[in-house]
């Protein structure tokens, strides 16, 4: 099943990826890459998130703007918020990220 929801996305990042740390201290990395689609207008906006050593490395190494492809599964969030809406969202769970040089 996981082989069913692998995506590879080549784009620009839209800012300066967040990095912070979990209560065990585990680094976790987000950003958004806006995807060209051919025929399309508008770009397809992905949030990606990574962790560990390659969380650090990219909140250090990219900005804003910079040309990347990402290889990940998409994963399905669920939150409540505090009004106690169910709220739902897609990540791009990175596990290899790759920076263009073109």
């Amino acid at each position: 099943m996981e082989g069913s929801n692998r995506v590879l996305i080549y784009g620009r990042l839209g800012q300066k990826p967040e990095l912070c740390f979990t209560g065990k201290h585990e680094a976790v990395c987000s950003f958004g890459v806006a995807e060209n689609i051919p025929g399309s207008e508008a770009p397809k906006w992905h949030k990606v998130v990574l962790w560990g050593r390659q969380a650090e490395l990219c909140s250090t190494q990219l900005d804003k703007g910079s040309a990347i492809f990402v290889r990940g599964r998409n994963v399905e969030c669920e939150f409540k918020t505090k009004q106690g809406e169910d709220k739902r969202y897609t990540e791009l769970r990175a596990d290899q990220i790759g920076v263009s040089v073109v």
